[in-house]
């Protein structure tokens, strides 16, 4: 349970040793416990940026309408507010024009804000701009990845206390993949390191809990070895087609409580989610996508209650 009290905002609050203390009154144990509270970065100043190769493929066959992206952003933000998740913003400014991708900059984790170190040039400063978001809302950094890049959407937590963390080496590099290990090994947690190929970006593109002992997985393109860890631990998969993958489909966003929101692309997971009886919010994000992320991507869980 999450006990409300509050903590003083600081730049390194992790125990070099480890057994550093849970937060009280921001984090979370678990990516499918019930969510409060989320950070989002607007598309204010959007641009369709080269920043994968599937942002690259857009831009040379079908650029991304910058308008028709934001109306799709709003309509998100409506599913937040319609969940009844309090949202928090970054502060837009036209320096960070791929800034709506609020997962990247930073990790939240249950010992505070991680800030991450990202890949492309024109992105660093999001990690700035990170930090001065924590320190307005009072949240505590963790700690801040110092060896190689890394970037938010490869910080996977499969269930309490176990993450997965991607590898594909253009936005996440090893060396800062197995610093962010070695500090979570330290925390006691179990860890599993995926090396992805840097066509699929993040891990979170093709594998991403839905409920307790529930993932959603592209298995055309997921290695055999973390399909059976999972499955090992207990997890029912459900399968997200490679084209509906290629098209953000299993980059979703689970609100606990078996409440989901999810792209229109993704029509598989949709019915199987539907027929197990979650109620799920489908958004056009067919435009805004094309700028080289999905709804996961666009949301950092800040407060999720225990289930």
């Amino acid at each position: 349970m999450i006990m409300q009290f509050n903590e003083p905002f600081s730049l390194q609050r992790r125990n070099p040793k480890g057994g550093t203390s849970r937060l009280g009154n921001w984090g979370f144990n678990n990516e499918t416990d019930p969510l409060t509270d989320v950070l989002l970065g607007s598309p204010a100043f959007l641009r369709h940026l080269s920043t994968s190769s599937l942002s690259r493929k857009h831009l040379r066959e079908a650029p991304c309408n910058i308008q028709v992206a934001q109306s799709q952003h709003k309509e998100l933000v409506s599913a937040y507010e319609h969940f009844g998740v309090r949202i928090h913003w970054h502060e837009p400014t036209p320096e960070l024009p791929m800034q709506v991708y609020s997962r990247d900059s930073s990790f939240m984790t249950p010992y505070g804000a991680v800030i991450t170190a990202m890949a492309n040039w024109w992105r660093r400063g999001e990690n700035y701009a990170a930090i001065r978001t924590y320190e307005k809302l009072g949240i505590p950094i963790y700690d801040m990845v110092t060896s190689g890049t890394f970037e938010g959407g490869d910080f996977n937590v499969i269930e309490d206390g176990v993450v997965l963390i991607g590898c594909g080496g253009a936005r996440t590099q090893e060396e800062g993949a197995r610093q962010v290990e070695d500090w979570f090994k330290k925390e006691g947690w179990e860890t599993r390191l995926a090396f992805i190929d840097e066509y699929y970006v993040h891990i979170d593109l093709m594998v991403v809990p839905i409920a307790p002992k529930l993932t959603a997985v592209c298995l055309d393109c997921t290695e055999p070895g973390i399909v059976d860890w999972l499955k090992a631990k207990g997890h029912e998969i459900i399968d997200v087609p490679f084209q509906d993958t290629m098209a953000l489909g299993c980059n979703f966003m689970s609100l606990g409580k078996d409440r989901v929101i999810a792209p229109t692309s993704s029509q598989t997971l949709i019915e199987q989610l539907r027929a197990r009886g979650f109620e799920v919010a489908a958004i056009d994000m067919s435009e805004i996508s094309k700028t080289g992320g999905g709804i996961h991507c666009m949301a950092q869980a800040l407060i999720r209650e225990a289930a």
